[in-house]
């Protein structure tokens, strides 16, 4: 057998330019080999040393990351995490972007990133039992952006409706920031099956690799690079570097995959992600400190004619790479045989740590395993000394600097009308038209419909045998991120994700344990967005480690920018996203956020009306100053730690006590946007009550933050709950009002009984429940 021949001479700065990478990276790769690659090696380099792949620019960040605690049982560095939640009971979860597919084929891009992240659970040999998604797109009066938010809706659906798992929450954003380049975060949560945590890392020299799942086709091709690069008009031209999926294939690849697992013939599992089987073949011996020989002559393909650079860059679609042991091969392709799948021995485990990839009776490609998947390149870049002009100019805003409401150009009954237009707002309005789309009640273990609370709840089955404690257990998840927030103040932008994260689990009763995250960033490589990237991530560390949620893996998506008419580059607003999951031990403890009863008094949590000393509670960067003002501005709010913990313990507290009844977190809109939301889900009104405050209207109605969480308690539960909050808070609450009946509207009046807001429940419901509809019929 030959072995690789040298290419004569190098390869031209546009060829190397066209696998996304540096002339610098380029010699770095001459050095390493001790020669030039060959084109198929030039081809791995390029997928491996992307930022999809290998993180080059956000691993010195990611560093900072807490990664332990008592409930981890596996961090970053697998497919996904694993948590303990008790019970005997081991939790996979995991978020993955899938954005710049997303732009180009929405449908399939959205599509395939379900099935990727899907892939990722069940490769640690679980279960999926749930999906949610963390979306943001440009505004919906623009046609291109109509057309990917359909698609991309479609797409998730259309996946996970497929494969049977329930689509069970998430997050939209619509912001002109994210025009032609839309963020399209697949997260999904499982639940282990197999006895032990299946891992990637090979083992045992001369057991066998095993290709199973799907064949190997042309789609896909240089995904990993397709994602780590800018977005610009030619990008319809990578329409290949869209995988397509097959969700039918994929739900009988999780059955083999599972049954396999269980005989305890496989040795390690890696799923063929982004750059396919150069990855997991790489991925995989360095994990395991060994070698890995593959030959492509094995490997089941659905073309003719494709040559190594083709089978080793392909991204094709529910695909996996096993080591099975020596001897059991014929057991792991009977299974795959009775689901209909592939499965073929396709090559074995070297002790030499390379990749050697055969084709046709010769190497392929020869490269050190280290070389592709450890020991990559990385670039720590300065971090700006001080905050850029852009951040400097929007902190210089006051509040005092705007006009009351009805300057803004609203007449007549200028508070309503506020209401009314925040309630419509995209951002804020109901996802029914979205979800509704998702079957978010399939496996039947779905506790919280979506749109129901401020987190998704899931039940968790016993164990086989298990009849006790854990029969009546669940687990909450969420995704959060204020993408305003972070653009304005990533450092504060990126805590303030993690405390609504573990806010809204605590608002159906949670305890927050662990993180993944999925950090979507423009380009790395300019002061400014480095900058970004770096504060938020000093942001998501702080805040992790203050809640106690360790981050257990995630995803890096950088270079989301799109060129402007003038040949500009146009970053998204820096957007890293965090997926909590928390644990609930009895489901009859649980809540959502649509008030319940008539007669319930209504409170506050958190910073009072009227309290917004300390920069903790403003108008600055809110969705009110955007919408009504056209600003983007000031300061975010600062995340009061210390408080924060103290109202989430609390309201925790109160729904396990069986106090409260409804529990419905302050966001977007703030105090008075949240009334409506829980007044609208209950169809129940509400008399509220401001305090005697000289503070401005605006201000008092829709400042944000402050940790402030709106809950309701029956008047028979008075009395010990607010004995309670006044040893857990002390001042930090206050009775605001009192639930009334559906057929009342929701009124906000001042101390002397002035009515600032008086909508009746089913203008507020129009508004706010066909805003999207509307949108779209436009």
């Amino acid at each position: 057998m030959s072995t690789t021949a040298p290419t004569p001479i190098p390869f031209s700065a546009e060829e190397i330019s066209s696998e996304g990478l540096k002339p610098g990276e380029y010699d770095e790769i001459v050095q390493r080999l001790g020669r030039h690659p060959n084109r198929s090696e030039l081809g791995m380099f390029g997928v491996m040393w992307s930022e999809h792949c290998c993180y080059k620019n956000s691993r010195p960040l990611l560093k900072q990351f807490p990664t332990e605690g008592p409930r981890i049982l596996v961090g970053p560095g697998e497919n996904a995490g694993v948590v303990d939640v008790g019970h005997g009971q081991r939790l996979v979860f995991k978020i993955e972007s899938h954005n710049h597919p997303s732009a180009v084929e929405p449908f399939q891009g959205a599509a395939t990133g379900v099935g990727g992240i899907l892939r990722d659970i069940f490769t640690m040999g679980a279960r999926p039992i749930a999906a949610l998604n963390a979306l943001r797109f440009g505004t919906l009066d623009d046609p291109n952006t109509r057309r990917i938010f359909s698609g991309v809706v479609s797409g998730i659906s259309h996946y996970g409706n497929c494969f049977g798992v329930p689509t069970v929450g998430g997050e939209i954003y619509f912001d002109g920031a994210y025009a032609g380049n839309p963020l399209v975060n697949a997260m999904a949560i499982g639940l282990m099956e197999t006895e032990e945590i299946v891992k990637s890392g090979a083992s045992g020299i001369g057991n066998p690799v095993l290709y199973v799942g799907s064949t190997t086709g042309r789609d896909g091709m240089g995904g990993a690079s397709f994602a780590s690069a800018e977005l610009t008009d030619e990008s319809e031209a990578d329409r290949p570097a869209v995988q397509v999926g097959d969700p039918f294939l994929e739900k009988s690849l999780v059955e083999a995959c599972l049954e396999a697992f269980k005989t305890g013939a496989v040795v390690a599992a890696q799923d063929m992600g982004a750059a396919g089987i150069t990855c997991s073949t790489s991925e995989m011996a360095v994990n395991g400190g060994v070698g890995i020989e593959l030959d492509l002559d094995k490997v089941p393909v659905r073309e003719t004619g494709m040559v190594p650079y083709e089978y080793l860059l392909s991204e094709s679609q529910e695909r996996m790479l096993f080591v099975g042991e020596k001897g059991r091969e014929q057991e792991l392709i009977d299974i795959f045989e009775r689901w209909g799948l592939h499965a073929v021995v396709a090559g074995e485990v070297i002790p030499d740590p390379i990749v050697r990839i055969l084709f046709q009776g010769e190497v392929a490609a020869e490269v050190p395993a280290s070389a592709l998947a450890d020991n990559t390149p990385l670039y720590e870049r300065e971090v700006l000394a001080e905050p850029p002009a852009y951040a400097q100019t929007a902190w210089a805003w006051q509040e005092s600097s705007l006009p009351d409401c009805t300057a803004a150009g609203l007449d007549g009954q200028p508070w309503n009308d506020v209401m009314l237009a925040l309630l419509s707002t995209l951002t804020i309005a109901s996802k029914q038209w979205v979800y509704n789309q998702y079957d978010h009640q399939v496996q039947n273990n779905t506790i919280m419909l979506p749109g129901g609370a401020d987190a998704a709840i899931l039940r968790l089955r016993p164990l086989e045998g298990d009849t006790g404690s854990s029969s009546n257990s669940g687990v909450a998840a969420t995704t959060d991120c204020n993408p305003r927030y972070v653009y304005l103040n990533p450092y504060e932008g990126g805590l303030a994700a993690v405390a609504e994260a573990a806010r809204n689990l605590s608002c159906v009763g949670a305890e927050p344990i662990a993180v993944t995250d999925n950090l979507n960033f423009g380009s790395p490589e300019k002061p400014v967005g480095y900058w970004q990237l770096a504060e938020a991530c000093r942001g998501l560390a702080d805040g992790c480690r203050e809640f106690n949620t360790p981050v257990t893996g995630g995803n890096v998506s950088l270079y989301n920018e799109t060129v402007d008419a003038d040949g500009d580059p146009q970053p998204i607003y820096p957007t890293p996203v965090v997926g909590m999951v928390g644990v609930i031990d009895d489901l009859d403890q649980i809540c959502g956020q649509s008030w319940q009863n008539s007669g319930d008094q209504i409170y506050l949590l958190g910073t009072p009306l009227g309290d917004s000393t300390d920069g903790t509670v403003t108008l600055g960067a809110s969705e009110y100053l955007k919408v009504i003002h056209g600003q983007v501005a000031g300061h975010p709010p600062k995340v009061n730690i210390a408080l924060e913990l103290k109202v989430q313990a609390a309201c925790r507290h109160g729904i396990r006590q069986g106090w409260i009844t409804a529990a419905h977190d302050c966001a977007e809109g703030g105090v008075a946007i949240a009334l409506a939301e829980s007044a609208i889900g209950g169809n129940l009104g509400a008399t509220i009550t401001l305090p005697d405050t000289e503070q401005r209207y605006d201000a008092l109605l829709f400042a944000e933050g402050g940790a402030r969480i709106i809950v309701t308690v029956a008047p028979v539960h008075r009395a010990v709950w607010e004995t309670y909050l006044n040893a857990q808070l002390n001042d930090q609450w206050s009775v605001i009002g009192t639930v009334a009946t559906a057929n009342t509207p929701l009124t906000i009046q001042t101390s002397q009984s002035e009515s600032l807001i008086n909508l009746a429940v089913a203008t507020m419901n129009d508004s706010w429940r066909y805003a999207i509809e509307r949108a779209l019929d436009a």
